[in-house]
């Protein structure tokens, strides 16, 4: 159990509706369905509606700051069986990238590679006081798009399983492309932050507005009680 996982949820019951995409910039087909995750009739493009709101001010304000420049929503909501699929997947993949094959590994060592996927992927939990971030609607993984329409350099790609996904990996270091990722990774935060949202502390990609994680984090930096206005959504 993650320390967040504890916070209290009294859900809002504010409805999930679809971004308006034409806002921002999209992945087209969606990374997750291309790989075959079950969406069924939901979409990875929606979110809570409050959280919506907070992204399209998120958008205004990177476009004041980068005129031109636009948000670009890489996943968005993701049901139950998405978010199981996504985790087989990453240890499946983790495994073979070791040389091992998953399946056939004995169980002592396949939860050694579930422990390294679980530093990025929440656990698929189907108990309600202990959802995953992304499905209660509250979360989304982002990055920034310039004005000529290309993808800015972040340092490492998302949903990388490693230490350069943690959002203040290149702070310390004197290298100018290093400190290039780092201003980028920056200037993402910054504009989220300022929207309301609070950044995943493993994944520079990562932001979520209501949910256990954010409470949790608005918890650790004041004297304030929050609590987590989202929960699971019914898939």
């Amino acid at each position: 159990m993650k320390p967040y996982q504890s916070v209290v949820i009294q859900d809002c019951g504010e409805p999930l509706v679809p971004l308006p995409l034409e806002q921002f910039a999209v992945l087209t087909p969606h990374p997750y369905q291309v790989l075959g995750a079950p969406y069924g009739d939901r979409s990875p493009y929606w979110l809570r509606a409050s959280v919506v709101q907070a992204l399209v001010r998120a958008q205004e304000h990177l476009q004041a700051m980068r005129p031109g420049w636009r948000i670009q929503i890489f996943d968005a909501y993701r049901p139950i069986p998405v978010q199981q699929f996504m985790v087989d997947y990453t240890a499946h993949e983790l495994a073979q990238k070791q040389g091992l094959d998953f399946e056939t590994l004995p169980p002592s060592e396949q939860d050694g590679i579930l422990n390294q996927v679980y530093q990025f992927w929440a656990i698929p939990s189907l108990d309600p006081k202990s959802p995953p971030p992304h499905s209660t609607g509250a979360a989304v993984d982002v990055t920034l798009m310039d004005a000529d329409g290309q993808p800015v350099d972040m340092g490492s790609p998302i949903d990388e399983i490693s230490v350069r996904s943690h959002p203040n990996h290149f702070e310390q270091s004197f290298d100018p492309k290093s400190q290039h990722f780092h201003a980028n990774r920056c200037l993402l935060r910054q504009v989220l932050i300022q929207s309301g949202f609070q950044q995943h502390p493993n994944e520079w990609w990562h932001f979520s507005s209501g949910d256990q994680l954010w409470a949790w984090l608005k918890m650790q930096a004041s004297s304030e009680q929050f609590w987590a206005r989202y929960g699971r959504l019914d898939d």
